[in-house]
């Protein structure tokens, strides 16, 4: 799981490997997406083997998923990677008076 602040951003880079862990071909470039674009948004690099996670000011959990072909064949065998991440608020740079209804004593 990846923690961020409500004010960070991160750059995140992919390899696929193979069950002997040595780096693998896909087909095509890698699809990526994230559950709730309202905590987070992506910006994928031309060649889709990485993405600029940015966080917005809503806190909150969301999953980027990474969707690639692993047949390097006519057809297609998804293999799917999952991120989860979490935004917490960063730390105090403020402080909010509020004040309340003014009444006589």
């Amino acid at each position: 799981m990846l923690i961020l602040t409500d004010v960070q951003k991160v750059t995140v880079a992919i390899q696929p490997k193979s069950a002997a862990g040595n780096n693998a071909f896909v087909d095509g470039k890698p699809n990526w997406t994230v559950s709730d674009d309202s905590i987070l948004t992506l910006v994928v690099s031309e060649d889709g083997f990485s993405a600029e996670a940015i966080t917005t000011s809503k806190l909150g959990s969301a999953q980027v998923a990474i969707t690639l072909d692993s047949d390097m064949s006519e057809g297609v065998k998804d293999l799917k990677g999952i991120l989860d991440v979490t935004v917490i608020a960063s730390e105090a740079v403020n402080v909010e008076t509020n004040v309340g209804t003014p009444s006589n004593r």
